[in-house]
């Protein structure tokens, strides 16, 4: 159940939290003043929504707070401060604090930003997401293909999400050795149909 107003949940989260109390209550009053907004507790964070899709979430590190955009990648960012977590996320974006002083310099921009987000959702665009055949499979690894047939068919069979896993697992170590290593221990998984993880 999701209300657009103060949720019980979040204040739970709230009075939880052990870092970052003070911002996370300004972004919260800033996210609320966004009346089209609804909330819940995902992934253990406050995720705000616009018609059940998600839009924002609020969370911490050791380092900084943020607020992440699930379709950041589709913002204009007018101030250059949308942060792509790592290379590999595609559609989401993070603005980052350290502090409270920082959320309320930046009250209109933040909330310019979350009514962007919101009109991107309602305008129904979506990020284009890289296909796994995009992605460059390591040199080693096609090596192994070549080797064995049964290992390119066992990991053509994988969900695609699977595959990227093991791709930029694999494609991550600098050195050729390092590949085929990690390659070669994780044969096994691939061949019984399980993820990295698995």
């Amino acid at each position: 159940m999701t209300e657009n107003r103060r949720n019980r949940k979040v204040d739970g989260f709230l009075k939880k939290a052990k870092q970052w109390k003070e911002e996370f209550e300004a972004l919260r009053n800033i996210i609320l003043d966004c009346d089209e907004l609804t909330v819940d507790i995902k992934w253990m964070h406050p995720c705000y929504m616009y018609d059940n899709k998600n839009i924002v979430l609020m969370h911490g590190f050791k380092e900084y707070c943020a607020l992440l955009f699930h379709k950041g990648a589709l913002l204009k960012d007018p101030h250059g401060i949308l942060i792509q977590q790592t290379e590999n996320v595609q559609a989401a974006r993070q603005i980052r604090f350290t502090n409270v002083q920082e959320i309320v310099e930046k009250e209109p921009i933040i909330k310019a930003y979350i009514l962007e987000a919101i009109a991107v959702e309602k305008a129904g665009l979506k990020v284009e997401l890289k296909k796994t055949e995009d992605y460059e499979v390591p040199e080693e690894l096609q090596t192994k293909f070549n080797e064995m047939p049964t290992l390119k068919t066992a990991f053509e069979a994988l969900t695609p999400g699977r595959q990227r896993a093991y791709i930029f697992y694999f494609s991550g170590a600098k050195q050729s050795k390092t590949r085929v290593s990690r390659i070669e221990k994780y044969i096994p998984h691939i061949l019984e149909g399980k993820g990295l993880n698995d």
